[in-house]
């Protein structure tokens, strides 16, 4: 062979060699990144080939599929009363993606999942056409009816837990939307979204988890938690050392209470019981912004919670002395979520063991065999079980003789605190109103509850924690105490 060939044979073996290089790498090596790109029609059309599995509550459905005219997607999702659900099961959308229960659970509803390889596999010798499995959620039904039905047409968020096991018995969250009315890939369902995410009042936002308010005077537990378990004081009848007035230290601004009340040298049950911000102030000043750190992060606060949907860290932050007395009462930089602050009541409740927040209880295979069930799992003391009897019992005296009467339940023991938190820049905007609690029957406390509203349509005078967020939270934890008898 001459020397021009030989170089031209040499040349073309290169060429080939690439070839072959990169088409194996292609398959086998690139083979899952490019299988599971959003570009790949081929995958969404196969996700999109079956009927979806269901999200469960109470032994049923709240979710189905149905078969779609004119697309190669050939089912879609469809709730069943979607906005009561959205904030558990968020969307699935053919054109949008997913959220929510329904992305993190997505291969288990597809069917894809690895827990299912065995359902998969006998499938494919029996023939049976593919199905997804099921997720069983922790929701009580009752419950989650009761949060909406009383935040009605108000913005606002509930949250309910089981303290004992830490299993999420409602997530609710106003104003709502219908994950349904874009879960195709039509110009209508499009359309449909657009005007969900242009809403000024921002229905799709899950309040519950994602939104952070200053949490008021309900962070008071906290600071009385603080208090106890740093033997500042340890009896809950005897008089603290908080003068009246009380100035905010290094600036010579005087905390002020709300009202004509027994604060000065108040116990902290007293304290409680009417909401004195110069005792709690003065607490959190007289421990100091490391202690009350502490404290707060270990009822939970500056991580994300999963649950397993993400929630949104709340945040005490490092802060100077003034505003860390703020803070000890809910305010400057102080920023909580609804479940957050169902944590606190929580683990009060049960006697300082704060439980891990969940909402899957059971994933099932198509055939309803579990592939996957919850065990409970303790995060820690957020304190003492001494001291959280005693934060129980100034707790049950707001709501019995206190600023929470409201939240009373017959022949039911019932604790609670109330806040109403400021809200804009010199507390210009109308504040927020808040409530935690728990109910206590003879076997323990069966649920603990958090309601934020945000009423921009009452009155400022007529918006209180004890007014409107009470009466919301009876309704919830009466709806649990009843579906359990």
């Amino acid at each position: 062979m001459n020397k021009p060939l030989r170089r031209v044979a040499i040349f073309c073996g290169i060429l080939m060699l690439s070839l072959l290089i990169r088409d194996n790498w292609i398959q086998y090596v690139r083979a899952d990144e490019l299988t599971s790109r959003d570009e790949n029609r081929r995958l969404r059309i196969e996700r999109y080939a079956h009927e979806r599995g269901d999200i469960i509550v109470d032994g049923k459905a709240v979710t189905g599929s149905v078969e779609t005219d004119g697309s190669d997607f050939r089912y879609k999702r469809v709730w069943k009363n979607g906005p009561l659900w959205a904030p558990v099961t968020g969307y699935s959308s053919q054109a949008f993606d997913s959220s929510q229960l329904e992305k993190l659970e997505d291969g288990i509803l597809t069917g894809n999942d690895d827990q299912l390889f065995f359902d998969r596999t006998l499938s494919m010798f029996t023939g049976d056409e593919k199905r997804g499995g099921n997720v069983v959620t922790t929701l009580n039904g009752a419950a989650q009816k009761a949060a909406f039905k009383g935040l009605g047409e108000k913005k606002g968020a509930v949250v309910a837990l089981d303290p004992q096991s830490g299993a999420i018995l409602a997530l609710a969250s106003t104003p709502s939307y219908d994950p349904s009315v874009f879960a195709g890939n039509s110009d209508e369902d499009s359309e449909a979204r657009q005007r969900l995410l242009k809403d000024e009042d921002k229905p799709m936002l899950n309040r519950a988890l994602r939104e952070t308010y200053p949490p008021g005077s309900t962070f008071k537990v906290v600071t009385a938690a603080a208090a106890l378990e740093n033997g500042l004081y340890d009896d809950i009848d005897a008089k603290t050392d908080s003068p009246l007035p009380w100035t905010l230290p290094n600036t010579d601004v005087q905390l002020k209470n709300e009202g004509d009340l027994p604060c000065e040298n108040a116990s902290l049950r007293v304290a409680l019981r009417v909401s004195c911000n110069t005792v709690f102030g003065k607490v959190s000043d007289d421990l100091g912004n490391e202690k009350m750190i502490e404290q707060a992060e270990k009822f939970g606060y500056n991580e994300e919670v999963f649950t397993p949907v993400r929630a949104d860290a709340s945040v005490y932050p490092e802060d100077n002395r003034p505003q860390n007395a703020m803070a000890g009462i809910g305010q400057a930089s102080n920023r909580a979520t609804p479940l957050q602050m169902a944590m606190v009541a929580s683990a009060v409740a049960n006697d300082g063991k704060l439980m891990q927040p969940y909402m899957v209880a059971e994933r099932q295979a198509p055939n309803l065999d579990p592939v996957y069930t919850h065990e409970p799992e303790e995060i820690g003391r957020a304190l003492s079980g001494e001291n959280a009897q005693k934060v129980q019992q100034m707790m049950e005296t707001v709501v019995n003789d206190g600023t929470g009467t409201n939240a009373r339940i017959p022949g039911v023991t019932v604790g609670g605190k109330t806040g109403t938190a400021q809200h804009g820049l010199n507390n210009s905007e109308k504040p927020y109103a808040w409530f935690i609690s728990y109910a206590k029957t003879d076997s323990g406390s069966p649920v603990a509850v958090a309601v934020v509203v945000e009423d921009g349509d009452a009155n400022r005078d007529d918006i209180s924690g004890g007014g409107l967020a009470a009466p919301i939270a009876r309704d919830v934890m009466k709806a649990v105490i009843d579906s359990k008898k």
